[in-house]
Formats: C-alpha cells, sequence, structure tokens
C-alpha cells in the first residue's frame, strides 16, 4: 500500500514543461485531455489504462510459444505455441467491454473496463488518468479434456484492478495497477489436488519508452502476494515482461518475451509456474506476439 501511495504521489507532478507556453499561444485558456498514454489496451501481459474508442471494433490475435532454453532441436519454443483470440468493443470513448477465448485450459473471459478520470494539461491540469478493470475467467474444459469441477464456480476466476498512470512527456509513459485476485476453485482441473480459494493481492508496475514514431519499447512487472493457506503443489513467479509496440496504420503489432505462458490474469499472475512458465534467470522464457487490428463501425455524418 505504501508504494501505491509513494507511486501515486509521484505521478502527481506537472505534466508537461511546455504547457504554459502553449497556453499563451493558444490564446484564451484551455483543457485538453492527453492522449495515447500507451499505444494499446494492453501494456504486455497485463491491461493499459487505454479503452477503445466510441463504436470501434478491437480483434486483437495473441500467441505464445514455448520456452527458448527448449534448444534447437524445439526451435527455441516455436514449435508449441497456445493462442488467445479476443474481441473489444468501446461503447463510448471511456467505457469498453471485451471477451477472449484461450487454448490454455480452454478459457473463456469477459471484462468491463471503465476510464474513469482523465489525464489533462492546459488551464486546468489533472496528473494521470485511472482505469477500473474487472474481468471474470472460465474454465470451459470437460471431463473428457481432463477437468474435474464439483460446480460451475468451480471454474471460475475474477480479477479487479485500478489503473493509474501518465504520461510523462510524448516518450515517456508509466503505469501502477493494484490488483485483487479472487479463484473460487476449490480443486485444480484434472489434478484433485487443492488450489486456495483466498483473496490476493498484487501489484503492477510497468511503463512504455518512444524510440520512434511508430515505435516503442514496453517493460511490465507484477508483484503478487503468495497463497497462505495451503495451496496447489506448484511453485509459482512473479510475471516480468519485455516487449516492443510497432504501429502500423490500424495496427498494432507487439512483441513479447515474458516467464508467462499464459496471457490472461488468471494465468500469468496465479500460474506462472510448472508448464505454465518460469524463473528468467534459467530461460524460461516464452517468446510471443500480438496483432490488433480495428475497424469502426461509427456512423459517418452527411452533409446536406
Amino acid at each position: 500500500m505504501k508504494s501505491v501511495l509513494f507511486l501515486t504521489l509521484l505521478i502527481g507532478g506537472p505534466v508537461f514543461a511546455q504547457d504554459d507556453l502553449l497556453s499563451k499561444l493558444d490564446g484564451p485558456a484551455t483543457t485538453r485531455p492527453v492522449s495515447a498514454t500507451f499505444k494499446s489496451t494492453r501494456l504486455l501481459n497485463g491491461q493499459s489504462v487505454e479503452t477503445v474508442k466510441a463504436h470501434h471494433l478491437d480483434f486483437r490475435i495473441s500467441h505464445r510459444f514455448d520456452r527458448i532454453n527448449k534448444g534447437a532441436e524445439e526451435l527455441f519454443g516455436l514449435d508449441y505455441a497456445t493462442v488467445r483470440l479476443g474481441l473489444d468493443y468501446g461503447i463510448s470513448d471511456r467505457f469498453m467491454i471485451g471477451v477472449g477465448r484461450s487454448s490454455i485450459e480452454k478459457n473463456v473471459d469477459a471484462y468491463l473496463k471503465y476510464k474513469v478520470l482523465q489525464q489533462t494539461q492546459g488551464a486546468r491540469r489533472f496528473p494521470f488518468t485511472l482505469t477500473a478493470f474487472g474481468s471474470v475467467a472460465i474454465d470451459t474444459r470437460t471431463p473428457n479434456q481432463g477437468a474435474r469441477f464439483r460446480d460451475f464456480q468451480d471454474r471460475t476466476f475474477y480479477t479487479g484492478q485500478l489503473l493509474i498512470a501518465r504520461k510523462f512527456s510524448e516518450r515517456l509513459s508509466l503505469q501502477v495497477a493494484p490488483t485483487v485476485l479472487q479463484p473460487v476453485s476449490s480443486t485444480e482441473a484434472g489434478t484433485g489436488s487443492k488450489v486456495s480459494n483466498e483473496t490476493r493481492g498484487a501489484l503492477g508496475v510497468g511503463g512504455r519508452f518512444k524510440l520512434t514514431k511508430r515505435l516503442s519499447v514496453n517493460a511490465e512487472y507484477y508483484a503478487v502476494t503468495p497463497e497462505k493457506n495451503g495451496g496447489a503443489d506448484r511453485e509459482t513467479f512473479n510475471p516480468l515482461s519485455l516487449g516492443l509496440d510497432i504501429e502500423t496504420g490500424g495496427h498494432v503489432f507487439q512483441l513479447i518475451f515474458t516467464n508467462s505462458f499464459g496471457m490472461i490474469e488468471k494465468q500469468f499472475l496465479t500460474q506462472t509456474g510448472g508448464i505454465l512458465g518460469g524463473r528468467w534467470e534459467k530461460g524460461d522464457i516464452h517468446f510471443g506476439f500480438s496483432v490488433t487490428r480495428t475497424f469502426s463501425f461509427k456512423k459517418q455524418s452527411t452533409q446536406p
């Protein structure tokens, strides 16, 4: 909590050094929203403060390959991959909904995302953007696919986040993400081992540094509180991710290196271990990429 308060206060400094000069050149004082804190609705594994524009549909294809330390005989992990397909739709410029399906555990995830506060500059400055995020993930595997659940509730996993970010300059943006996790499952699918259903916390930190007009380098790390009351019989690790954002017109292409095999909150926050992740220092690194394509359903105004 102290870390969150410290970073929030750090975010609360001046917005841009040139604001005063711009205000004078603009004539009457105006307030302008700060846009493009990040180029995508996801920083890397996790969410960013960005939302899809109103009446726009964002189609995202994400791939994650096996560990690169498997060597040349496995083509450094490229012989095996998982995939997630996702659709995000902007109800308004601040409110979006999303749904996706992952090949890992055949999870279906759905979420809501609302931009509560917007960073502004000019006459009335506000120092950061605040976005609320909530999701549910459902394991849809059947008994024939190795799943063993008592009821539907055992299949579900909930995540809540506050995403707080500040664009310090045209090049640098930073974000913190206090997170609450609530696994409901009482048994692990296919194994019968007990899984703790206690509420856990996590704190994500990350940022983006713009190298050129269309290229930026991103970094992201989540510190997750350990399970106190037992849990699955596997060791898990905090997810660390590095990557590049490449913008090409209506596409955003992300290249990712991470120690997590999973691509939704349930997986990269609580399952980075065993076959789904490991340690960076041991070479348990997964290469992956995401491609997005945005479609507009906004009605075009017609001239009489």
